[in-house]
């Protein structure tokens, strides 16, 4: 259709310019990662060997901004992203592949879980306001206004630290050797239950909010009220008439949220010690790694694109006007 491919076209530019903006925010820092490197390994080198690893990561200013450009972007289409400072010699493509699914499994379907009871709880409360839900919306509001991190201290210092129910740090037991066994998937699980409650109890309350006042809202349109006088049924209306349409200022949001899941994930990721991307970028910033940063930015912004490209998919598929103007 034409608004979907209207804003392909704009996503795709917009890929170019953030993808342009990676390129040039790492050089404009200050410092030099080659030398911060050697410095962690405690090596003297000669002056041609430092010349040579600034063309191995990508660092030689000798060559011209330009030709560092355009050789960014020869690498970036061929899914060579370079080696890593923090972990060398491991390549970036390694480093992103081993922590990405950390996030995802923990921070995305944690997500995913807030905006599902959060949207639906909402649904339900402001379809009936007033009701012993509706009287539980101060509770909610309570913890989306507490900082989440401060929440996962407090969390790991009860639970892990008095009580001693949960790890407190990691994402499974380094005992147990990793593969798709029940040993380690429980594992896995048993340590994630930690940042996860805390995740989702400090994000529900947002979606709840949304979704009730948007319930509340639409409730109060004439179709609402033209379908309650035809003698609907309340499910029906409540679904079909008021849900769907008080749903999609959450699509949007939503969809920003999984696209943010990896920079959002940053300081819980710290705070619980999880080997996350989000720990990842923390490492690569903390130690100057340009390739790591650029790679991590890279996930970062097709990540966004592709979430915004679903929310207006799931725009046309719902509202009628966007096909209209479609």
């Amino acid at each position: 259709m034409l608004y979907l491919a209207r804003r392909t076209g704009f996503y795709v530019v917009t890929g170019v310019i953030a993808l342009s903006i990676n390129f040039f925010i790492p050089r404009l820092m200050p410092g030099n990662p080659v030398l911060s490197l050697i410095a962690r390994f405690h090596t003297q080198i000669t002056p041609k060997t430092l010349a040579a690893l600034d063309v191995l990561f990508g660092v030689h200013h000798r060559a011209g901004l330009w030709a560092q450009y355009t050789q960014y972007w020869r690498e970036i289409l061929s899914g060579n992203l370079g080696v890593s400072f923090t972990y060398f010699p491991t390549p970036v493509t390694h480093v992103i592949g081993s922590s990405l699914p950390w996030t995802l499994v923990l921070v995305g379907v944690c997500t995913v879980i807030s905006f599902v009871l959060g949207t639906v709880i909402g649904c339900v409360v402001g379809w009936r306001p007033g009701s012993v839900l509706d009287n539980l919306l101060p509770l909610s509001t309570f913890f989306s206004t507490v900082p989440y991190f401060w929440l996962g201290l407090i969390a790991l210092f009860v639970f892990g630290g008095l009580v001693h129910w949960f790890p407190v740090s990691g994402a499974y037991n380094t005992s147990v050797p990793i593969g798709w066994t029940w040993q380690f998937v429980g594992s896995a699980l048993y340590h994630a239950i930690l940042p996860g409650v805390t995740l989702v109890v400090s994000t529900l309350a947002f979606w709840l909010l949304r979704m009730r006042n948007m319930m509340v809202t639409t409730l109060g349109e004439d179709y609402v009220l033209l379908a309650e006088a035809k003698g609907l049924s309340r499910v029906r209306i409540m679904g079909m008439y008021g849900a769907r349409n008080a749903i999609l200022p959450n699509i949007a949001s939503f969809a920003m949220a999984l696209g943010f899941v990896v920079t959002g994930s940053i300081v819980l990721e710290v705070v619980f010690s999880y080997p996350g991307i989000g720990y990842v970028l923390y490492q690569a910033v903390s130690n100057e790694d340009y390739p790591l940063m650029q790679g991590i930015f890279l996930v970062i912004t097709l990540v966004v694109l592709l979430a915004n490209f679903l929310a207006d998919f799931c725009y046309v598929m719902l509202d009628p006007r966007a096909r209209e103007e479609a």
